[in-house]
């Protein structure tokens, strides 16, 4: 009993560590300066832009299975920006998941821990002629799950790729990826295949003062097990400075339009994203 408070402590102060971040974010930060503000905010909107930033996306998804479990996922995603050549750049978003996982059925154990991490690297031109802009490469699962609940214990890979255009403060495209395993992580009890379609298509529009509306949906199919999640996410976000350091704050909800059995039927976001630009 003892062990199973010890746990949910955990997880509570997690989560208010989390709030109090972003609260102080909100009560502290000064608006960016606008003429340099859209700008970043314009990048940000593109996956592929030569900006090094580091996106904490918090999620909140309600309700799973019988007992409406609730789910708290917190992305950690830095976007590290590599120029190659006089005309490419190589482009590595990585996504490390910590999940908080209330049970979903009687019987069943809360989990806590880190997830399995994707890292995509996408090689991208630093101009087109077209206007039209895009960047293709690999993707990899790397088995990083602290439980095996909370992962697919898989190795995997497969490509990726995003395409869109930015005119007028708008920002449309999509970005895609299939992932595939190819070895166990481990020795223990198996577990089903990986074989994972992800597609994002997205229509977002800045302001001049950087002020950002963001549609998109977050489509997953899983051709193992036969399923799909269809999330669609509105999200509004600003960028604001925290001394020096510029940060963009964002919140919004979302909409499940599909998703398994027992999976659930809408959550909410709140993104705060650390901005690295070059002076």
């Amino acid at each position: 009993m003892f062990e199973i408070a010890s746990a949910q402590g955990r997880r509570v102060c997690v989560q208010l560590r989390l709030l109090i971040v972003l609260a102080a974010a909100l009560l502290f930060a000064g608006p960016a300066a606008a003429d340099d503000s859209s700008d970043l905010a314009k990048q940000l909107s593109n996956p592929v832009a030569d900006l090094i930033s580091v996106p904490f996306q918090y999620n909140f998804d309600c309700c799973f299975g019988p007992s409406d479990a609730k789910r708290s996922t917190l992305n950690i995603q830095p976007v590290i920006p590599t120029g190659i050549s006089a005309d490419w750049n190589l482009i590595t978003r990585t996504i490390l998941p910590v999940l908080d996982f209330q049970a979903a059925a009687p019987g069943l154990d809360n989990e806590f821990g880190l997830g399995d991490t994707l890292q995509s690297f996408f090689l991208s031109p630093k101009s087109t002629k077209s206007g039209i802009i895009w960047g293709v490469g690999p993707a990899f699962l790397w088995p990083t799950a602290t439980d095996r609940d909370l992962g697919t214990d898989k190795w995997g890979a497969g490509p990726t790729v995003v395409v869109l255009k930015q005119q007028a403060g708008w920002t449309y495209g999509a970005l895609a990826n299939q992932i595939w395993s190819y070895a166990d992580a481990s020795g223990g009890e198996y577990k089903p295949e990986v074989n994972q379609a992800f597609l994002q298509p997205f229509l977002t529009y800045t302001w001049k003062d950087s002020t950002t509306l963001a549609l998109n949906m977050e489509m997953t199919f899983d051709w193992t097990a036969n399923e799909s999640r269809l999330p669609v996410n509105l999200l509004v976000s600003h960028i604001y400075h925290l001394g020096e350091q510029p940060v963009q704050l964002g919140v919004g909800g979302r909409a499940y339009l599909d998703s398994p059995d027992g999976g659930p039927d809408w959550g909410v976001r709140a993104v705060a994203t650390f901005l690295f630009p070059e002076k």
